[in-house]
């Protein structure tokens, strides 16, 4: 995966669906005590592209306003999958892949939400 600029938004939405299922798939076993920790994960995640997908699709603040949620999701699985890692609950190592997708999926939407001018 290349770290250049998105040509255009599907591209973002691409790396935030492998993002997801990463995350997702990291979280499949948690046992019951860790449960609610693990569904908000996959919530947060679940909200990336769909809210990429979403603002794609609208234009000015409304776009805006769903890529602002897109990329506050990506933070909130970050958080998530780090406590997830300090508890013991998920290796290090795969979290790490997920943890670097959801930055780059950060960073793409950050200049989306920021083109050049």
């Amino acid at each position: 995966m290349s770290n250049t600029p998105p040509s255009n938004n599907l591209e973002v939405i691409d790396v935030a669906l492998e993002a997801t299922g990463t995350a997702i798939a990291l979280v499949e076993s948690v046992s019951s005590k860790y449960r609610s920790l693990a569904d908000q994960l996959i919530r947060s995640a679940a909200s990336v592209p769909a809210n990429l997908a979403e603002g794609r699709g609208r234009n000015g603040r409304d776009r805006t306003h769903h890529f602002r949620i897109a990329l506050g999701s990506a933070r909130e699985v970050d958080v998530h999958l780090r406590i997830l890692v300090g508890i013991g609950i998920v290796d290090r190592h795969k979290a790490a892949a997920a943890i670097e997708l959801f930055d780059r999926v950060r960073a793409m939407t950050w200049r989306l939400m920021h083109p050049k001018r």
